[in-house]
């Protein structure tokens, strides 16, 4: 009788070295590291160094997030009526909407519906960390425009731009320069792109733009098909624990994020709360007024220790980027800080080791925060 001659057994050592492997573009990505909440040693510090909103959260939201605590329901999977409350406060069409956890989930399902192996993600310099990962995670390649003075070069951008490109994200206020660019330019990076390239708008930080500084982004994605904006529930309405964010576009995108989105993405209570928030714009008034009045205190006062080589980023955001480019270091600073008490965002790993993001607090954290760098900077003179 004849057959296939059976296969060898393997070794034990081929059987204990065996095991599942990861594709080869996920070994390329460095998780994101959150800013920290405490010192190296264990102790608690003041968290300036995830802008989380000095404010707390509306009272409103947390009275709603009470009340729906059922822990033991599925939430709505398509947050109507969070949707609908979102459509009314901006004039959107609500079926042009997607809800995801935090709009983190967003960003990576956008690069995950419309780029893959072999396409290109592009983005600037200094971007939100979460731009390189949402790339190699579905496989393309990420790629990084220059920046103009830690700011978004539209030329750049667009110079970056090839036929394998697919999708490009842009910050605006970017996430950590703090930097913006106009409705203009932001139009005009539009405009230089092809119609099968996805531009991103990460709007993290929109609300703490005045209402003449209005970016165009929810107008160009209302009026273009490539065009996807998100926004995120973590930042000036208080509810970063409730992981909520947004994103809104023409029906091809929002439904490509649908079908690929977790089907229970937002829980019972994150909707309750964050459709009070919604409603609670006073709310929202009164922290970006708080942001307005002591991000201009802060940045004067570091614009005031030039002599010591010290430099603030010109910031729309909630967060003032520092620059140490004189005797004190940014490390040294940090170190002041921490041991003063405070936590900050040192992110050497995105290229900026002589920069350190720094939350706007209260007005007496700021006040103390300005202390302890001015201290440090004339000690290193």
């Amino acid at each position: 009788m004849t057959g296939r001659p059976s296969d060898p057994s393997p070794t034990p050592e081929a059987q204990a070295s065996a095991q599942p492997r990861p594709k080869p573009w996920i070994e390329g990505i460095h998780a994101y590291v959150p800013g920290k909440s405490a010192s190296d040693d264990g102790r608690p510090l003041i968290k300036l160094s995830a802008n989380e909103n000095p404010l707390g959260t509306s009272t409103l939201a947390i009275a709603a997030r009470r009340e729906a605590n059922r822990p033991s329901a599925y939430p709505d999977p398509d947050s109507r009526e969070l949707r609908s409350a979102l459509a009314e406060l901006h004039g959107l069409d609500p079926t042009r909407i997607a809800c995801g956890t935090g709009s983190d989930e967003i960003l990576n399902l956008a690069a995950q519906g419309f780029a893959g192996p072999g396409d290109e993600v592009v983005y600037v310099r200094y971007g939100f960390a979460v731009y390189d990962i949402a790339a190699r995670r579905c496989g393309a390649e990420p790629v990084v425009a220059p920046d103009r003075d830690y700011g978004t070069d539209v030329d750049a951008l667009l110079a970056c731009v090839t036929e394998r490109t697919r999708v490009v994200f842009v910050a605006n206020p970017n996430n950590p320069t703090g930097s913006y660019i106009d409705a203009a330019e932001l139009a005009r990076l539009h405009a230089g792109l092809r119609s099968d390239v996805l531009l991103v708008i990460d709007q993290a930080y929109g609300e703490y733009l005045s209402d003449e500084k209005d970016d165009g982004g929810l107008a160009l994605a209302a009026a273009h098909d490539n065009v996807l904006v998100t926004r995120t529930f973590s930042k000036i309405y208080g509810l970063a624990g409730d992981r909520v964010g947004w994103a809104t576009g023409a029906p091809g995108l929002i439904d490509v994020i649908n079908r690929i989105r977790g089907p229970f993405n937002v829980g019972i209570s994150g909707q309750a709360a964050a459709v009070a928030a919604v409603r609670d714009q006073d709310f929202v008034r009164a922290s970006r007024d708080h942001n307005s009045a002591e991000r201009a205190r802060f940045t004067a006062a570091m614009a005031a220790l030039g002599n010591h080589g010290i430099r603030p980023v010109p910031s729309k955001a909630n967060f003032v980027l520092v620059l140490f480019e004189g005797t004190l270091s940014a490390k040294s600073a940090l170190d002041a800080l921490t041991e003063a008490g405070y936590a900050v965002r040192h992110l050497p790993g995105q290229g900026l080791p002589n920069a350190l993001r720094i939350t706007i607090g209260t007005a007496a954290q700021m006040d103390e925060v300005t202390q302890v760098i001015q201290r440090a900077a004339e000690a290193a003179s």
